[in-house]
């Protein structure tokens, strides 16, 4: 959210005092943001607009008891209309069942008044990122091939018109950004803006080839080479021509490659390992890395003349951290993606515990997130205790996750409470250490103290599908 996306308020009470309390709040509490409030002091005239098609609101801060048409049938027509904002319920009730009956009734949140203006304020945001999540869910594909870069944080939307300048000129290009972020995405949306287009993209990962191969891998070799080489291969240049080799993390690629490729880029011509021939190539060649070139070169661990010739356009993709407004638009993409014809969303705590959390894999692991999550999920809203576990402590604010309820509205038993508790907390510790063992059941069974059978026999009983960790 930035102050160029107002967040829209409508205040449905028939108590001025309490609009007023609410304005104050919010107004003063909700610091380096626009806020465009509404106010109706019943819901006849809101209920007409819903008919008409009408609900501009990211958050509805709706009364229980309203003269007119009562808050909790307004609430049903909201949902019936298919609005996409959040309602948060007021009431001076708090009795638990006035509040469960509206929360089942499909509001986004409930606050007893007086509720306390840091209740409020939290409650606000976390309800303006559901609105704009689910809106952006409903939005139709957009077929543009610069929209696979999802967000519209300043970042995105610079390295967006970045991409649509450079992709004509045939320069070479360094993309810099963390693990995660989306380096041959990038390359490839320059290739297909660029007259290259037609021709080839391949990539290749540096840092995956091991040195007594990359040479072949760049460059190709002849057969009869070294041992095993038993044919021609041509390399990765020869299969670029015309077109774009992307190399991904070139930091890692060894310094006597390195002068190899300088010379590959210098003079446009390859020699195969084991060949007296050199053969031209016309490739424009985009790298990228996960760390600073320039000081990689101070300290001698990369060429500084290769890193010039590299260096003549560099495009930064920033960390999901420092954009956590996309955040809502990325779900979106990824429950479309992952969950087929499902019209899934996700509940308010999942949306609190994604906001919250760091996102050191970036958007990779956001992905990866989301995938399991839907996985794991028991109905279409899919809940913050099908996220992983590192994820759900970092949820800050008044709402922490609550344990699964029964489906009655009777007090639990203690035992009932302990079960309840104990089975939730088998399942956190099942997927945290399917997750350091990266979907190795052998590897998780023998971290967790247990033989491989009967620790695939409690993966079953809480549906846990070992690939969606690898």
């Amino acid at each position: 959210m930035t102050a160029s996306d107002p967040i829209k308020i409508l205040i449905i009470d028939d108590d001025r005092a309490v609009i007023d309390a609410i304005r104050t709040v919010v107004t003063r509490r909700l610091d380096g943001e626009t806020v465009e409030l509404e106010t109706a002091p019943d819901g006849v005239t809101i209920a007409h607009r819903l008919e008409g098609g009408q609900a501009p609101w990211d958050v509805v801060l709706l009364d229980v008891d309203l003269p007119g048409i009562s808050g909790p049938k307004l609430l049903d027509q909201f949902r019936e209309s298919g609005s996409t904002s959040s309602v948060i319920m007021l009431s001076a009730d708090a009795s638990a069942n006035t509040a469960a009956s509206c929360m089942r009734a499909g509001a986004f949140y409930y606050l007893t008044k007086p509720f306390k203006a840091a209740e409020l304020v939290d409650s606000v945001l976390s309800a303006t990122r559901h609105s704009r999540m689910r809106r952006k869910l409903f939005q139709p594909p957009d077929t543009d091939a610069s929209a696979t870069i999802v967000g519209s944080s300043p970042g995105m939307r610079q390295l967006r018109a970045a991409i649509a300048r450079v992709a004509e000129q045939n320069v070479s290009i360094l993309i810099q950004g963390e693990s995660g972020t989306g380096k041959e995405l990038v390359a490839r949306l320059v290739h297909a803006g660029g007259v290259r287009r037609n021709r080839p993209f391949v990539a290749v990962n540096c840092g995956a080839i091991p040195e007594t191969l990359i040479d072949s891998e760049l460059f190709g070799h002849q057969k009869g080479a070294f041992t095993g080489a038993t044919m021609d291969r041509p390399g990765v240049f020869v299969e670029a021509d015309g077109g774009t080799l992307f190399l991904d993390e070139i930091g890692d690629m060894p310094l006597a490659v390195q002068a190899r490729l300088l010379r590959v880029l210098q003079e446009g011509e390859v020699r195969p390992v084991g060949s007296n021939g050199v053969r031209d190539v016309d490739v424009r060649v985009i790298a990228a890395t996960h760390v600073d070139l320039d000081q990689a070169a101070e300290r001698g661990k990369f060429r500084k003349d290769l890193f010039y010739r590299l260096n003549v356009v560099v495009l930064e993709i920033p960390p999901l951290r420092e954009r956590r407004e996309d955040l809502p638009e990325l779900c979106a993409r990824f429950l479309t993606k992952h969950g087929g014809d499902a019209n899934m969303s996700l509940s308010p705590t999942a949306l609190d515990a994604i906001t919250n959390y760091n996102w050191p894999g970036n958007v990779r692991e956001l992905e990866n997130a989301i995938h399991s999550a839907i996985a794991l999920r028991s109905g279409d809203v899919i809940g913050a205790e099908s996220l992983p576990a590192s994820m759900r402590t970092r949820i800050h604010g008044s709402r922490p996750i609550p344990l699964p309820q029964p489906n009655s509205d009777e007090q639990l038993t203690l035992t009932e409470a302990k079960k309840l508790v104990s089975t939730q907390f088998e399942r956190d510790y099942l997927q945290q250490i399917m997750q350091r063992a990266q979907g190795s059941v052998a590897e998780a069974a023998r971290l967790a103290g247990l033989d491989r059978t009967n620790f695939r026999r409690l993966l079953q009983r809480h549906n846990i599908d070992p690939t969606t960790f690898k």
